[in-house]
């Protein structure tokens, strides 16, 4: 029997992570939730990982959010303590010291949505569809999305979205700026292992420290932003990896990064 979470490391410095339930949309059950957890835990302290490939099992869901089904059997306090575990879940991928790509193979509806909204870079195959359809639910997006989905796209367009629950096709979505790129469906994972290769030639430390200066230096002042910039930087400087650059464009090679 396949794991409900897939962990592909045959590529150096670089890890896919599959939603495997297509059976059921790749929603996020109990057991999905704690795998994908266990897994992030695994790769968030992976010193050889320079970049995170995250996308849904088959064609037809990257991933459709909750397990509605199973939530049905749930008490008010069950359903209450299952949201907070996605939302730790969706924000502990965000958290990722790595440059983390969700490859959206098909629709991202609801918490599968914020699941990649989390992400660092989105793209999508040309087939997906996607949207945070809660409040025609009677909900709200509860893991995120009415926070990220309005630093991405703005918050004029994030309100229409979320207000209608209008689910958005992938040229739609790229014409928003919700993701930044789109592929053939059979060229999806093939492109996103192109993109991830393009990152992880990199130093793998400046790519942490690049990383954690954009995302907490875009949520405050520019003054204070530079401030985060000029600290991450810092981290940067006693690094091998930062005298292989130096010596790799002198001599007119190619640096080999060790993230020392």
């Amino acid at each position: 029997m396949s794991s409900i979470i897939e962990l592909n490391r045959e590529i150096t410095g670089i890890a896919i992570v599959t939603l495997n339930r297509p059976q059921a949309a790749n929603a996020l059950s109990l057991d999905m939730l704690k795998e994908l957890n266990g897994v992030m835990k695994q790769l968030r302290y992976d010193p050889s990982l320079r970049c995170i490939i995250l996308t849904g099992s088959g064609e037809k869901a990257f991933c459709a959010g909750a397990d509605l089904k199973e939530r049905r059997s749930m008490k008010e306090a069950e359903v209450k303590r299952t949201v907070k575990l996605i939302g730790y879940t969706i924000s502990s991928i965000e958290e990722l010291p790595q440059p983390v790509i969700a490859a959206i193979n098909g629709s991202a509806f609801g918490g599968g949505l914020e699941l990649a909204l989390a992400c660092d870079i989105r793209i999508a195959a040309d087939s997906a569809k996607m949207g945070l359809t809660e409040t025609s639910l009677g909900i709200i997006p509860g893991a995120g999305g009415t926070q990220r989905l309005p630093r991405i796209i703005g918050t004029s367009r994030a309100k229409e979205l979320i207000f209608t629950a209008r689910r958005i096709d992938a040229f739609e979505a790229e014409r928003l700026g919700l993701i930044s790129k789109i592929t053939d469906s059979g060229q999806l994972l093939k492109t996103a292992v192109s993109l991830a290769n393009e990152i992880a030639r990199n130093a793998p430390i400046a790519l942490q420290a690049a990383k954690q200066a954009i995302n907490q230096g875009v949520e405050t002042d520019i003054a204070t932003g530079l401030k985060i910039e000029e600290l991450c930087y810092g981290r940067t400087i006693s690094t091998s990896d930062r005298l292989e650059g130096l010596n790799a464009f002198k001599e007119k090679r190619t640096p080999i990064f060790t993230g020392e």
